[in-house]
């Protein structure tokens, strides 16, 4: 019989606060983390200005706050600082003892997603080669910037000792590791799963990838909290952001005994594959659709069950018109 997965504990630092409770104050109060970048405007590359300049920074961030020792600090990259700062959060939530017993970590594991590898530390070292040679490149330049340190400090610092490892799926990283993490817990395999997503991509090189893609909005810098305008009919790109949220999964039963409050359940995951272009959605949202259906098959829903759906809404023209299609597909007049 599947084990039940619960929810004990949430962590998160995002461009409207950065502790869960100040970013859900915000978000009911209609409050906007997008605003100008300054140095995106400011600083020339070969005499031509940066063309996106509003992004989604995580403000009054001071990693000294969440890391011990405080020398870590360096030896990281800014998406490990923001994953180290959500999980504590979320650990302290889950009334979790500091670092737990070898027993314990052997049944507890880690999983996040993080989309792209950590830039600020790759250019800076490769600044530093270039014009000062390579003795001058960091020995933390690799653990600084390779995905799966994230989740490797949070092992390291809680004793975690099962799977540690992240899921790279672009947009849709931290949600895989959510699902991958259930189903560790449902199958057997572990007892507790830290799990969620951390990014901190808004740097001009991503900006300027991302601009050549056509992807992001730069149509909106005199008003910059007006750019994000997914599922409108002017939407045109959405805007770079950063920020990490992290949950603690546990398995039902072995919440109960240590009496942990319980926050939420997760009862289903579906995942697919388009198959169909590198940033292209397929027609109709056809992958979103199946993905939908299997997360409620596992569930054991039906779709009129449903009364909340979390959107991608990436503002783009192409992802809005077919998940828009791909949820009126599945949840058919419900929707």
């Amino acid at each position: 019989m599947a084990r039940r997965v619960v929810i004990t504990g949430l962590g998160t630092v995002c461009p409207v606060g950065n502790t869960t409770s100040d970013c859900w104050t915000s978000i009911l109060a209609g409050k906007s983390g997008i605003d100008t970048v300054p140095m995106w405007c400011e600083k020339k590359w070969a005499n031509e200005c940066m063309e996106v300049t509003a992004g989604g920074e995580v403000k009054n961030f001071n990693p000294e706050d969440f890391i011990e020792p405080k020398k870590d600090v360096r030896r990281m990259g800014r998406f490990i600082h923001l994953a180290m700062a959500a999980s504590k959060e979320a650990w302290e939530m889950a009334g979790l003892p500091d670092r737990l017993d070898d027993e314990f970590g052997e049944r507890a594991g880690c999983v996040l997603g993080v989309g792209m590898i950590g830039l600020d530390v790759l250019t800076d070292n490769y600044e530093a080669l270039t014009n000062k040679g390579p003795r001058r490149v960091s020995a933390f330049f690799i653990p600084g910037t390779i995905s799966n340190l994230a989740s490797g400090h949070i092992g390291i610092r809680r004793n975690l000792k099962l799977d540690n490892w992240v899921v790279v799926s672009a947009c849709a990283s931290g949600t895989h590791s959510i699902g991958e993490a259930f189903l560790q817990i449902q199958s057997g395999r572990a007892d507790l799963m830290v799990s969620g997503g951390t990014e901190s991509a808004m740097h001009p090189l991503s900006v300027a990838g991302f601009n050549s893609m056509h992807a992001l909005c730069a149509s909106k810098n005199a008003d910059p909290k007006k750019a994000s305008r997914p599922f409108d009919k002017t939407r045109d790109g959405f805007v770079m952001g950063e920020g990490a949220g992290i949950l603690i999964l546990e398995e039902l039963e072995h919440a109960k005994r240590r009496g942990a409050k319980i926050i939420a359940e997760v009862i289903g995951y579906g995942s697919t594959c388009d198959a169909n272009h590198i940033t292209a959605p397929a027609e109709h949202g056809e992958g979103a659709q199946r993905a939908m259906k299997k997360a409620l098959q596992s569930a054991n829903l039906k779709p009129s069950d449903v009364d909340y759906i979390n959107a991608h809404g990436t503002s783009t023209p192409l992802n809005d018109k077919y998940e828009t299609e791909a949820i009126k597909g599945v949840f058919k007049e419900h929707a």
